[in-house]
């Protein structure tokens, strides 16, 4: 069978994930040690916590490019954990929860978290996810796209409006860039859920909801006019009133 020769554009891409360092925060001896084996196999370079506080402590000195997070760990668990690493920067965060309810998994979004897996999760499910939120922070050759009076520099992580800078988390941001580069185009739930969480979810989820409330907030903060407005039985569109 014949495959394409990778372009030098690929090669770099994948080199960079390659690189990525990931941190396993779980209190499962087992679960970590099989996630070591499995993401060092795949060339990424992994550290490991057992508690809530330690994994804390080394998601802020070690500022991995994601963080695997159980979210029953007695003592200080997984959702307050999400919380004080998101208060403190946009580290992608893929949850892992043994609880499959919705609003379980709401709650896990609301926390901060980019993802989630529940357990008895597939390896090669977690691996895709994994991939997906490392490609989330890639740079994009200095692209800036813009609508309105908001701008977003793909390249830069950045975001404004107005002047300001919008602060996101890597979610947030890759939701207003999908808006943005579509900007008077109804975009359904299942098209969003698809470009940003490059995943389709078993059950029905309400995470597009959620993520547009946040980001609605965080663009009206001051103020400022709506721009995300919901178009019923539909999904979203971003234009001026």
């Amino acid at each position: 069978m014949w495959y394409p020769t990778p372009t030098p554009r690929v090669n770099r891409i994948l080199e960079r994930l390659m690189n990525s360092t990931i941190l396993v925060v779980d209190d499962d001896f087992k679960i970590t040690q099989l996630l070591r084996r499995a993401l060092s196999s795949e060339g990424y370079g992994v550290e490991t916590a057992e508690s809530g506080v330690d994994g804390l402590d080394r998601a802020r000195t070690m500022t991995p490019d994601l963080v695997i997070l159980d979210v029953l760990m007695p003592g200080l668990d997984g959702l307050e954990v999400c919380r004080r690493i998101r208060a403190s920067g946009d580290t992608p965060i893929l949850l892992l929860t043994a609880k499959d309810e919705v609003a379980d998994r709401v709650l896990g979004l609301d926390s901060g978290a980019d993802d989630y897996v529940v357990k008895p999760f597939a390896l090669e499910e977690l691996l895709a996810r994994v991939r997906a939120l490392l490609r989330r922070n890639e740079p994009a050759n200095g692209e800036v796209v813009g609508y309105a009076d908001v701008s977003v520099d793909v390249a830069g992580r950045t975001a404004r409006r107005a002047g300001r800078e919008i602060p996101l988390s890597t979610t947030e941001f890759e939701l207003l860039a999908y808006f943005l580069k579509h900007p008077k185009r109804v975009l359904t739930r299942d098209s969003i859920l698809n470009v940003v969480w490059d995943a389709q979810f078993d059950h029905p989820t309400n995470v597009v909801d959620v993520y547009v409330g946040y980001l609605r907030s965080k663009l009206e903060e001051n103020g400022e006019s709506r721009l995300i407005h919901t178009v019923r039985g539909a999904g979203y569109v971003l234009k001026e009133a």
